[in-house]
């Protein structure tokens, strides 16, 4: 074989390698919203380590009526990822090995992904790392599956026109929700389902609403039960959205759009009815516009699961951005 061809068979083998590569890294990944796979072997699985994995990643999602897990998973034998190229977009290894460690592997068989490595010498030392990085685990799984969901959401929005226009935000919201209600500092829209519904409202109020001398988590429980009063009611006199008094609802302060904000998370209730559902209230402190932001997502879908419609008002929700005047 002479130099030229040499040289040419050479580049060709690289060619193709680095397309295999490629190809490895852009597959898409795959997978219901909220699932997990973790990949352990059933000795472990069916041990107190499997008992922790279960305790911290398919525990109850805070502010629902009736409990339902964080995650659905979904567990597979180790041998499975020896010579397995899988596109689960959320993955946890677990193994015992002689090295103590925990690594996040973005990417590493297809995209979006996270890969979470956890390995240990022990199932001691396995729990003692699950304690540890449960939590940074889960805020990155919630965060992958928030951008996952708005990724959806943005094949087919509604008009931004109306929303951009009343209140100086963009927000993505899918073309299955419709207008109910169209008022000078309010909107309603919602997507009806086989099982009820699902309502996000979209409102300003001054920022001295909120913050006062009172109570913060008083003050948003009072507003939102005020607008509930003004809006939304059932179809008998005096049944209006409230609060739901018998739970104290979750309370978060976050960023959103860069800007301080407020995170409810609880139910509400018809006063005198019974009906009733979770929320998300979601306070924006625009001091440039001196106005406390709201944006609310609730659903109705009595007697179903809702974790997954709530998920989705989230989506929409932190979508939003402040759109400069």
């Amino acid at each position: 074989m002479n130099k030229a061809h040499f040289l040419f068979l050479l580049l060709s083998l690289s060619l193709f390698s680095c397309k295999d590569k490629e190809d490895v890294v852009t597959k898409k990944a795959t997978g219901k919203i909220n699932t997990i796979s973790i990949v352990i072997d059933d000795q472990l699985w069916n041990s107190e380590v499997g008992d922790s994995i279960r305790n911290k990643f398919a525990s109850p999602v805070i502010g629902l009526p009736q409990e339902e897990p964080l995650f659905n998973i979904n567990q597979y034998p180790t041998k499975l990822l020896e010579g397995f190229m899988t596109d689960s977009r959320n993955i946890v290894v677990v193994k015992k090995e002689e090295v103590n460690k925990f690594e996040i592997i973005t990417d590493q068989y297809a995209s979006p992904q996270n890969v979470f490595h956890i390995t240990g010498r022990t199932a001691t030392d396995i729990l003692s790392i699950l304690e540890k990085q449960s939590a940074t685990i889960i805020a990155t799984i919630r965060q992958t599956e928030i951008e996952e969901s708005q990724k959806i959401i943005k094949k087919s929005v509604l008009d931004p026109k109306i929303i951009d226009n009343k209140f100086h935000v963009n927000l993505d919201v899918p073309t299955d929700y419709q207008y109910t209600l169209h008022e000078s500092n309010f909107l309603w829209l919602k997507k009806e389902i086989v099982s009820g519904s699902s309502s996000l409202l979209i409102y300003q109020v001054p920022i001295y609403h909120i913050i006062n001398k009172n109570n913060l988590v008083s003050n948003i429980i009072s507003m939102r039960d005020s607008i509930g009063k003004l809006y939304i009611h059932g179809k008998e006199i005096d049944t209006d959205m409230i609060t739901e008094e018998a739970y104290s609802p979750y309370f978060f302060k976050i960023k959103l759009d860069g800007k301080l904000a407020y995170e409810m998370k609880g139910t509400w209730e018809l006063k005198n009815d019974f009906m009733s559902g979770p929320f998300i209230n979601y306070v924006i402190i625009d001091d440039e516009y001196s106005r406390a932001l709201v944006l609310e997502g609730f659903c109705y879908s009595p007697s179903k699961e809702k974790r997954d419609l709530m998920h989705e008002l989230e989506a929409i929700i932190k979508s939003v951005s402040i759109v400069k005047r």
